[in-house]
Parts: structure tokens; sequence; C-alpha cells
């Protein structure tokens, strides 16, 4: 019998109270949700090995279980005071407590026994892992077959129960059959409905604990199930890897013995390092011999291959859209490793519960809710829309694309490569103040310079220009709509991303995908890229649609996968893409298509014929100690580095950001309400001047940003674009339209 260690009372009525046992099994009386007639009643109920059960009394225990909720399928909602819901398998239970610290203790509780039941389900980002460890699992088994061996004497004790009352009820009624018409009848068929009454409940008490093994058993045993058919793919797929390793082990042990002197020749063709005849000549082969099967259904694209497993092929594109597979860690990479600063302080080691903070903000636009610095990156959002142009070299090449199709490609590798920075980066960045700027000027470098700045503040938007000296512009105007749904947060950028080539005159537009933030209550945070892309050529009308596949357990696809078809205006499809937000694209020239059977909902198939994949990008490695300072990538550990000249809104001037960057946050805090409350007071002002000029009779004027302002593009969209002077007055140093923001 295991030992009581804590017992909670309830400060409301004495007597109910929830009893924690040291084997994780909580036992408590609450309210249950019956009917409009009899409304809320009294239930017992017991939580032990992520089952939730609850009978009529604690007699009940012994023979009749009323339900049980497993939580490991089961969502938990708090609601009003002392109210609380579990939905599982579309039926709902409504609960009430005694009292909020009782409600409380029960939430926690339930929420520990989900988060347990629901290891072999749990999905780790950094790792990878699809499993719990070992002990973790071993613990989860035997809680399992404890509570099947439970079941099974609740079974074999209704069992007695029933042929004990069944005979008895025999008996009745034979000498109910020998007394009839006596006086003692009446007597008699009394206890004759009593043994009925007695042989009834313990038949539902037999049915109910059927029930309720069956429910357990098949759901372990799909859990299993799972858990096993995972084991024997990871394993088929590790023998595959094995025996590819031993092959190319043979060949280049078999090669090395022949020709020792010549084996780094050997190596670099192997690595696709060859001279450009040689490129050449291996292009030929690949458009020859080796080809792909590609099978497209709505929504989802499927790769068949055939021919040898050679390096990424230039696939009938341009040699200057054909990016060496040796060189994924681009100029750029090196550059900003050689010129700029390469590491910021540690990030200190703050414990905060965000669901202390998040649970009152279920349903609001988080860009209103003042939040500690706990949970930023000391970054603001300005930067993180400049952190869009990592891998700027995308556009750098498709600027020197003759073929716009080839064009579309890049522009959508771009789209997809300003993602691969959030894998890790689930902290918020600053919210930016109104009038806010942040400029990054890497014309030496790259031959870029971007000018942003916070346009609104409520809703939040920012406007984002960028001019490239290698035959691209880039502008866009963001707003953020953020909100916390309970167990997640979605952010939804609202707005459209315009690219213009210089030379062929080609204009680019696309928006972008939600950002989902997971495990908010529970587990470790993890974040997500959901939705549909579409790059469109106002000029030629090529479109290009990405899908990013949502996250899900059950799917065999990889995780994060984003797939495309690039088609030309007449909707012929001339590529295909394919890869992950997080790491890679490649792209397979299309030689031919032909209709498949039918697919699944009446969905028609159709089956593409390319050439093999090229790789069109590539993700940067982080830079070492990352995980200890945010996550950040080579270009975002630059973004706050101090720089001279620059205007004095700038975002590597605020002080809060800057403080939080050095690790002290308490002071950041202190000047992050600072700058908060001055803002509330700057709109009241103008609210203010805004409401005197309507009673004058004035026309009101409402924020005019300084470097951008408010137009119709030529689809009618209202747009803000960059008006220009910001880098005249940097050159001149004259800041004094500058508002005094910090």
């Amino acid at each position: 019998m295991n030992e009581l260690v804590k017992s909670l009372p309830s400060p409301t009525f004495p007597g109910l109270h929830l009893t924690c046992l040291d084997s994780g099994t909580y036992k408590g009386w609450l309210f249950k949700w019956t009917n409009y007639l009899k409304g809320y009643q009294r239930r017992w109920f017991v939580l032990s090995n992520g089952l939730l059960s609850y009978y009529r009394t604690q007699a009940e225990m012994a023979h009749t279980c009323r339900g049980t909720i497993p939580l490991a399928t089961t969502h938990i909602e708090v609601g009003d005071t002392c109210h609380l819901v579990l939905t599982s398998r579309g039926r709902s239970y409504h609960l009430k407590a005694t009292s909020e610290g009782e409600c409380q203790r029960w939430v926690t509780a339930l929420q520990q026994a989900k988060a347990s039941s629901s290891l072999l389900m749990h999905h780790s980002d950094d790792s990878g892992d699809e499993g719990p460890v070992p002990q973790e699992y071993r613990a989860l088994t035997q809680g399992v077959l404890k509570t099947l061996a439970s079941k099974l004497d609740d079974l074999s004790t209704c069992n007695e129960l029933i042929g004990k009352h069944g005979a008895a009820l025999q008996r009745s009624l034979s000498e109910l059959e020998d007394l009839r018409g006596s006086s003692e009848s009446s007597d008699k068929v009394k206890a004759v409905n009593e043994r009925a009454t007695l042989f009834r409940i313990t038949s539902n008490a037999m049915i109910n604990a059927c029930r309720d093994f069956l429910d357990v058993a098949e759901s372990q045993s799909r859990r299993w199930q799972k858990t096993l058919q995972y084991e024997r793919e990871q394993r088929h797929h590790l023998e595959e890897t094995i025996e590819q390793l031993a092959k190319q082990h043979n060949s280049l042990e078999r090669a090395w013995r022949e020709n020792p002197t010549s084996y780094t020749g050997v190596e670099r063709s192997q690595e696709g390092d060859a001279s450009d005849e040689n490129d050449d000549a291996e292009f030929f082969d690949a458009m020859e011999d080796s080809r792909a099967f590609i099978t497209v259904t709505t929504g989802s694209i499927r790769h068949k291959r055939s021919g040898s497993n050679q390096s990424m092929m230039s696939g009938g594109m341009s040699n200057d859209w054909t990016q060496n597979e040796n060189d994924t860690s681009g100029t750029n990479h090196i550059q900003l490793r050689r010129t700029r600063r390469s590491r910021i302080p540690d990030k200190p080691n703050y414990s905060l519960n965000l669901w202390s903070i998040m649970k009152n903000c279920i349903g609001k636009d988080l860009s209103k809710i003042p939040m500690p610095v706990n949970f930023n990156e000391p970054l603001s959002m300005l930067q993180r829309l400049t952190e869009d142009l990592e891998y700027s070299e995308l556009l750098d090449r498709a600027a020197r694309c003759d073929s716009s199709l080839e064009q579309m490609c890049l522009v959508a590798a771009f789209s997809i490569s300003s993602y691969s920075t959030t894998v890790h980066r689930t902290a918020k960045p600053f919210n930016p103040l109104l009038g806010e700027t942040y400029e990054l000027d890497r014309l030496d470098e790259y031959g870029y310079r971007s000018i942003s700045e916070q346009v609104s503040h409520h809703p939040p938007a920012a406007a984002h220009h960028v001019t490239s000296q290698r035959g691209w512009t880039l502008w866009q105007h963001i707003t953020i709509d953020s909100k916390f749904r309970g167990k997640y947060i979605s952010v939804v950028p609202l707005g459209n991303i315009h690219l213009h080539f210089h030379s062929s005159g080609n204009h680019y537009v696309w928006s972008k995908v939600t950002s989902t933030v997971h495990n908010i209550i529970v587990g470790k945070l993890w974040i997500d890229q959901s939705g549909d892309i579409d790059v469109v050529n106002n000029t030629t009308k090529d479109t290009c649609r990405l899908k990013f596949s949502p996250y899900s357990y059950f799917s065999r696809d990889v995780p994060r996968k984003v797939t495309g078809v690039v088609e030309d205006r007449g909707g012929t499809a001339h590529y295909i893409l394919s890869g992950t937000w997080d790491d890679k694209m490649e792209s397979a020239k299309i030689v031919d298509s032909s209709q498949g059977c039918g697919g699944s909902e009446g969905k028609q198939k159709t089956v593409y014929q390319t050439l093999q994949p090229k790789m069109l990008w590539k993700k940067y490695p982080l830079p070492d100690n990352a995980e200890n300072m945010h996550y950040f990538s080579s270009l975002a550990l630059t973004l706050n580095e101090q720089e001279d000249g620059i205007a004095p809104t700038d975002s590597r001037l605020r002080p809060d950001q800057r403080l939080m960057e050095a690790g002290v946050w308490d002071e950041a805090n202190i000047q992050k309400q600072r700058l908060e409350e001055c803002q509330r007071l700057e709109r009241k002002k103008r609210e203010a001047q805004a409401n005197q000029a309507l009673e004058e009779g004035q026309d009101i004027e409402g924020y005019q940003p300084l470097w951008f302002e408010k137009r119709t593009d030529d689809s009618g969209e209202s747009t803000y674009i960059y008006r220009g002077g910001y880098w005249e007055a940097k050159d001149r140093q004259d800041w004094s339209q500058c508002p005094d923001i910090f």
C-alpha cells in the first residue's frame, strides 16, 4: 500500500479534498455535469496511470466504474471560475471543483498525467527522437500492464457477483412461485425486485469493466503498433544506409589501391568539384541516362527516381544559375565570419512560467499584451525582417538568369530560405516602437543595403526596402496578426513581398505562411510553418505554388516538407521543387508527363518524368555555441552590432534590447516598461490632438512615417513605399527630422 505523501484540503468544503499518493495516483471529489434535469452531480474521481475514472461513491470503486477518460488523447481546457472541460473522442466532460485552488491542483495533476501518458507520441525538434527514453518507456508499459491487470480483477469480481446474485434471484423466483396467492407474496415480490436490482447493477458494472478493459487494450495496441512500425522503418533505413556506406567504402578503397597518387582527384570528382568542362560532360550524361519519375497528386508530390545515385546535376540550367555542391557555405557566410562579430554574450538561465502569463491571454492579440524580456530574443521585428536577406546570393544568381522559369525556381527557394533560421527560434522579437528604424548597409560585402521602419503600432506594421547593386530591388509591407489559442500561438503575416529585377523587368509577388509555436502549456516549445505560398511573376504570368506541409505525428512524410511546381502562363509544368524549409531545396526539370491512375478521393494523378534533381539552396551551419546565443545564425549575430553614423531611431540604440543582449534582464525589463509607457503617453497625445482638430473642423492627419509613404500600386493594393532620403541624410549626418523615441 502506497504511503500517503500529501493531502490538499479544500478551503470551501471540509472533507472534500484532493489526495495525492506517491505513485502518481490522485483521488478526490469533483462535480460532473450530467444533464439539464439533474445538473452537476458529485462524483469520486481517481487519476491513475494516465486514466481518469469516476464513481458515484468511494465504495463503488470495488465494483462499479461509471466511466474512464484516457488522458493521452484528451484536450484539457480551463473554463470559468472552478470549471474545466475534458474533451476525448468527441465527447466533452464538464467538471467543477469546490475552489480555485483545488481546480488548479486538478489541472496541474491532469496535465502532468497527460504529458507522461503521451511520451510515446512525444516529438522533440532538437533530437528528432520519436519515442521516449527506455526507463520512461518501461515505466509506462508497467503502468499499462498494471491497469489491465486491475481491469481483469474487476471483471473477475463482477463475474462472481453476477453468479451469486443470479442464484439468489433464481431462488427468490422459485419461492415466489410457491407462495403465489398467499399473504406473504408482497414481501417476496419486494425481495425479488431487490435481487433483480442488484443483478442489474452488477451486470452494468460488468459491461462497464469490459468496455474499459477493451478501450485501454485497443489504445495501447494502436500505440505499440505505431511504435513497432516506426522501429521497423528506422531499422530498414539504417540497413540501407549501412549498405550504401559499405559500397562507397569499397569503391574508394579500390580506387586508392589502383592509383594512390591520384586519390585526391578521385575524391574531388565524386564530390562534384570538377572543371566547367567536366561539369558539362556530366550534365549531358544526366540528361540522357539518369532520370526520375515524379507523381503529383493534388496537394502532394512524390518522387520515383531511377538511374545511378550521382551528385546533383544542373538539369538544363545556365551556368550562372548552377551552384557547386561544395559551395554550399557561400561567399557571404565566409565574409560574415571574417569581418563581423561571431558571438554575443551567452543567454542567462532565467526560469519563468510562460503559462502563468499566457493563461489570461487566450484569444487575444499578443501585440497588445506587455511581456517581460524573458520571452524575447535580443532582436526587433525590423531586424527579423532584415534577416530574410541571409541568402541574398540566391537573388544575385536569379538576376543573371536568362530564363524566367529558372529565375522563378531561385526566387521560390529564396522565399523558403527565410524560414530556415526559425527552426529553433521560439522566442519573440521585440515589438518596434512607432517610428523605430533599422538599417543594414552591406554594399561592400554583398552589394545591397536595407532600410525598414515601423509605420504603425496598432496593428503593428513595418515597411522594408532593399536595393542591390547586383540587379534587384525588394520591398514589403507586413502587418503581424498573432493570437494565443491556449495550446499554441499562431503568427500570421499579412501583406505581400515584391521583387523586381532590373535587367529583365520581371516583377515577383508572394506572401508569407503561418508560423505556429506549440506546447505553450506543457512540453518543449517547438515551431512549425504551414500553408501555401503563391509566387507570381506579374510580368510573364509564370507561377509557383509552394506547399508547407504541417507537422503530423501520423504522417510518413519528412518533417517540415515543402513541395512546389513551376508553371508557365499556360499552366504547363516545367520544374518540380522539393525539400524542407529548415535544410535545403532541390529542383528537377520536367522532361515528360502523363496521367496516372485515379488517386484517393477521386484526385487525378500526374506522373512527371524528370532529370536528376539539382541543389537550389542549402542552409548554412549554425555558429559554434549557437544554443547558448538564442540559436542565432551568422547574420543574426551581426544585426545588433554597434554601427557609426546610424539614425537615432535605429533598433541598435534601443536600451532594453541592448541590456537584454548583455544579459542584464532585470534592468532590461525596467527600460522596456519605461519605453512602453512613453509610447502610450505619445499615443494619447496624438489622439487628443486629433479630437481637437475634429472639434475645430480641421482636417485630421494621422501619423506619417518619416521614410515611407502610403501609395496604391499597379494591382490596386495599398502599401508603404520607400520615399527616399534616408541614405542621403546619413551621408550628411542630418537626423534633425528623427523623433526622440528612446
